[in-house]
C-alpha cells in the first residue's frame, strides 16, 4: 500500500459558487453558524481573513481568479497520522451549475493509517449544510 494519496469530491452547490468562495475566504469563522455540529469555530492567529499566508489554525492560501483555496495543515489531530496534509477547495461553474470540489492530498506516516475517506465525507456534508443554510431544504 502506498503512503501518498489523493481524494477528490465535486458537489453541486445551488446557493452559488461565489457565496461559498466568499464565505470560506473572508468569513471562515461564520461557517460554524451554518453547520455548528460540524464546525465549532476558527481562530485567526496571524494575518487577516482573506489574505494569503494568514494562519487560522492552518496555513491559508488563495487564488482569486481560479477560486481556489488551500489549507496546509501545520499541527493538530491530522498531523498525528499524516506526514503532510493539504486540503484544497475549488469553486467552478459548468454551464449554469456551480460545483464545490474538495481535494485532499496527504502522506500517511505508515501503512497502518487509513485513507481519510470519512474526512472527505465530512466536507461533503458540510458543503450541503452550508447550501441548506443559504437556500433552504431542497
Amino acid at each position: 500500500m502506498g503512503l501518498i494519496g489523493k481524494l477528490i469530491a465535486a458537489i453541486e452547490f445551488k446557493a452559488g459558487g461565489d457565496l461559498f468562495h466568499e464565505l470560506v475566504r473572508y468569513r471562515p469563522h461564520h461557517i460554524s453558524a451554518t453547520s455548528p455540529e460540524k464546525v465549532q469555530g476558527c481562530d485567526l492567529h496571524e494575518g487577516e481573513f482573506g489574505h494569503a499566508g494568514s494562519i487560522i489554525s492552518w496555513r491559508y492560501t488563495h487564488d482569486e481568479e481560479k477560486k481556489v483555496i488551500e489549507f496546509k495543515m501545520l499541527e493538530g489531530d491530522l498531523m498525528e497520522q499524516y506526514k503532510a496534509f493539504i486540503i484544497t477547495i475549488h469553486i467552478e461553474t459548468k454551464g449554469d451549475i456551480d460545483f464545490v470540489t474538495w481535494t485532499l492530498e496527504y502522506e500517511m506516516l505508515n501503512e497502518d493509517v487509513e485513507h481519510p475517506i470519512s474526512l472527505l465525507s465530512f466536507f461533503i456534508d458540510l458543503t450541503k449544510d452550508i447550501e441548506t443554510h443559504h437556500v433552504g431544504k431542497p
